[in-house]
């Protein structure tokens, strides 16, 4: 693939993403505003929503006219932490070596806000027919908490986008499915004392442990009676324990024990339904004998995070329109994107296509190699040509 005209824009810009340290928790408005710059004066209309801190923001560019249905190039804008990790160069310091761009948020997902802020120039000269919204988001990282706010602004345009491509890591593949995502909390009150009178108390940690098992239970469920969709790498939902913290001296019954799990859902798949089943029958089954002897006692469940699935839009018209510019198929991916709020908030069709390999993301030394920003590069090149000649190739479909 010959190199592509705008990659030394690309790489600069790049450059100047990833010097902002946005770590899920830091602010990210300074990064939001220095895109927002660059693409409003190249003619796109800026909307930038402010979470309640005003530290953090969402950022909407959109180019080509509202009142026509379009598409999203969707992105986040948070990066995972680098505490504890053995980097070589600067995390916030952009370093090229052996064909390779170096720093935190390159793979996941700088480089592919680098590629559009590069296409951003075309989008502007190009007589769009249809609109592309250039969207991107907070945290992420932490459980798409940004993208809510997104889904629901373009439910409120004119016209409702219909079809949105994530930018996550794939290797510029096409994903058409990702799992979503329950994160919980629960905290365990027992009664305690000195171990020695161990029946008259309400052991927490041993309680906890039975509340354990019944989400082991759900996870082996899953993985032997489905639903099944063989096209994930694990191809069912999992539930399991991440977490577990309690007790204080081997002399004493534990009084405190909380543990947090998760549920990773496919789209067959009714995750509320799931986790709330969980929640009675943990709290059905073991409240009753808990109680019986400390009235104090109790099971409270605290929801961390959650995020839906993205399921398979490759039948909807959307994608079929779309299909002759995306790329091979690359199967699903069991990592989190803002593919299942667009779809299932938003009423927006998803995909997954982006640059670098999610095997890179999170991890010291983050690197996306130069020929995945030039492939991005030309593929948002047929995403700009589509749109221009839109009206005219889409209406004779």
């Amino acid at each position: 693939m010959t190199a592509h005209p705008r990659l030394t824009e690309a790489k600069d810009h790049l450059e100047a993403l990833v010097a902002f340290d946005t770590v899920s928790r830091n602010p990210n408005r300074p990064l939001i505003d220095h895109m927002a710059a660059h693409l409003e004066a190249l003619g796109a209309d800026i909307t930038i929503l402010p979470d309640e801190t005003g530290k953090k923001a969402n950022l909407v560019a959109r180019f080509g006219p509202a009142d026509k249905p379009g598409l999203v190039l969707s992105g986040h804008t948070d990066v995972v932490p680098v505490d504890g990790e053995a980097w070589t160069s600067d995390p916030f310091s952009l370093e090229e070596r052996e064909g390779k761009l170096y720093g935190r948020g390159t793979c996941d997902m700088k480089g592919f806000a680098a590629c559009v802020m590069a296409t951003a120039s075309d989008l502007a000269q190009t007589d769009l027919e249809r609109p592309v919204y250039l969207c991107f988001s907070h945290d992420e990282e932490v459980g798409c908490l940004g993208a809510p706010a997104i889904a629901e602004h373009l439910k409120a345009q004119p016209v409702l986008p219909e079809f949105a491509i994530i930018g996550e890591p794939s290797m510029m593949k096409l994903v058409t499915g990702q799992k979503g995502k329950i994160a919980m909390r629960a905290t365990v009150t027992g009664s305690g004392g000195h171990s020695s009178f161990a029946p008259q108390h309400v052991n927490a940690i041993e309680y906890a442990g039975r509340a354990i098992s019944m989400i082991q239970e759900r996870g082996t469920r899953f993985c032997e009676e489905g639903p099944f969709d063989r096209d994930f790498t694990v191809g069912h939902a999992t539930m399991l324990t991440t977490m577990v913290e309690g007790g204080v001296a081997t002399n004493i019954t534990p009084d405190l024990c909380a543990f947090t799990f998760e549920l990773r859902s496919i789209a067959q798949v009714d995750a509320e339904a799931e986790m709330q089943a969980l929640i009675t029958q943990v709290q059905e089954t073991l409240l009753p004998a808990m109680k019986a002897i400390s009235a104090e006692a109790d099971i409270r469940f605290e929801r961390i995070f959650s995020y839906p699935a993205m399921g398979d839009a490759t039948n909807d018209r959307a994608f079929q329109r779309y299909r002759p510019i995306l790329p091979e198929w690359g199967g699903k991916v069991s990592y989190g994107s803002e593919g299942g709020v667009f779809e299932i908030q938003g009423g927006i069709p998803s995909i997954i296509v982006g640059p670098g390999s999610i095997e890179q993301a999170h991890l010291p030394d983050e690197f996306i190699e130069i020929s995945q920003l030039e492939a991005c590069l030309h593929f948002l090149d047929e995403v700009t040509g589509m749109l221009s000649r839109a009206s005219t190739d889409m209406a004779a479909q």
